[in-house]
């Protein structure tokens, strides 16, 4: 059956592909230590009970019918203080937009700036930017990040693709890395952006930056996070931000997100939305506009929360250097930010001890799932190259206490390699 091109060419997740085995020998009655999801499971990471509270009262008070199309007047100006209050950053609720989380965000953003054939430039590895830019017919320009700055891309890295990009997407902390810009990094990059608009002409498009601070919260030990409107205030007009409580709260499922930047894009982007109908739901908007104002509440919850995971990602990370101490090919980036950590199983070439050969990565990440039990993201299923030995793992669903016995059937995988 001919379908539309779009729906032919779109590609699947691998993510979800993975995921499928998992579920399966999970039915099994197999042990994984399931560490592929960016979610949380509530029994370990529940929503915060305030906020709880707030949307069962708000569905007693029968908020149920249809929210305003931008989202409602009340949130809006609570994000507005919200942003000021917690970032420095003032926009007023014209320049707010709230949707059902980040992913219509995105997809209306992509939808009101890029046309087909518009250069969409991205890091790799990077969350989904590839399906959105294909969403829209966009020209992918994907810069691959390396280990070296953390997977975090460059202003060396950036700057010969910037000529005539209509879209620069940014994330940090960065899905999957748990990684973060530095100050500097950052800075210089928004440098580059004002100076290449500083150049095009009034009847050219300008270049706008798609900032995705999801897990912006979410920053251990010294780590800082930056935005390009605090560091450059004239990137005002071209930075567009993607936030929501799905990370800071653990609240996934609860679906409130905003966006803001410049108020001609936000109208467009409502204008898009409102077709598609992806509404934050009227009693989650009443209950998340209530409880942005309950900063000591919201201070209480962030501590215990970051602390849950930071010993997580901690504890992962730790146990993964004494196997690298113990001479295994395993290696990981200290914790920055967010609910991932990346890692790195360089194992292509090795023999197991039936006498096959890893010959590329995917042998690798089934050799993971299969003998260690393991269940891990490698970096390939967000655009990096099918040979790079990096993987995303991630917290949001792992106990603690489970953390030495993965590590010690992580080792005895490793040992039965050639």
């Amino acid at each position: 059956m001919k379908l539309s091109y779009l729906s032919e060419t779109l590609i699947g997740s691998e993510i979800v592909k993975l995921g499928g085995e998992i579920k399966e020998k999970i039915r099994q009655g197999e042990k994984i230590y399931n560490f592929t999801v960016g979610d949380f499971d509530p029994a370990i990471f529940p929503i915060p009970p305030g906020l709880e509270k707030e949307i069962i009262e708000a569905y007693r008070q029968h908020f149920t019918n249809y929210p305003a199309a931008e989202g409602n007047l009340d949130l809006r100006e609570a994000i507005s203080v919200f942003l000021k209050e917690r970032e420095q950053l003032h926009y007023s609720h014209p320049e707010i937009l709230v949707a059902a989380g980040g992913r219509p965000l995105i997809y209306s953003l992509f939808r009101a700036i890029c046309d087909k054939g518009d250069k969409v430039v991205y890091a790799v590895p990077s969350w989904n930017n590839n399906h959105y830019a294909h969403f829209v017919g966009a020209e992918h320009v994907m810069v691959e990040a390396s280990p070296d700055n953390h997977f975090m891309p460059t202003v060396e890295q950036l700057r010969p693709h910037i000529k005539g990009a209509t879209l620069l997407a940014l994330c940090s902390p960065q899905n999957p890395t748990g990684t973060t810009f530095t100050k500097e990094d950052l800075t210089a990059i928004c440098d580059l952006v004002l100076e290449e608009n500083a150049r095009r002409t009034e009847q050219e498009k300008k270049l706008y930056v798609m900032y995705d601070q999801m897990y912006w919260h979410l920053t251990f030990g010294n780590i800082n996070h930056y935005n390009p409107v605090s560091l450059r205030p004239a990137m005002h007009q071209y930075t567009i931000f993607i936030d929501a409580i799905s990370k800071v709260f653990a609240a996934t499922g609860v679906r409130v997100g905003w966006s803001f930047g410049p108020k001609i894009i936000m109208d467009k982007m409502k204008a898009i939305l409102s077709h598609v109908g992806a509404w934050a739901p009227m009693a989650e908007q009443k209950a998340v506009a209530r409880y942005l104002y309950k900063k000591e509440e919201i201070d209480q919850y962030l501590h215990q929360f970051k602390s849950a995971i930071e010993a997580r990602l901690r504890g992962i990370y730790d146990g993964l250097q004494q196997l690298k101490s113990e001479g295994f090919s395993v290696d990981a980036i200290a914790p920055q930010a967010a609910i991932y950590l990346t890692i790195k199983f360089d194992l292509v070439g090795r023999k197991t001890k039936t006498g096959a050969i890893l010959e590329k990565q995917s042998d690798v990440t089934a050799y993971l799932l299969n003998e260690a039990k393991l269940a891990v993201v490698p970096f390939y299923a967000f655009g990096a190259s099918t040979r790079s030995p990096w993987y995303r793992l991630s917290v949001g669903t792992c106990k603690i206490e489970e953390i030495p016995a993965m590590i010690s059937q992580l080792r005895n995988a490793l040992k039965q390699l050639g």
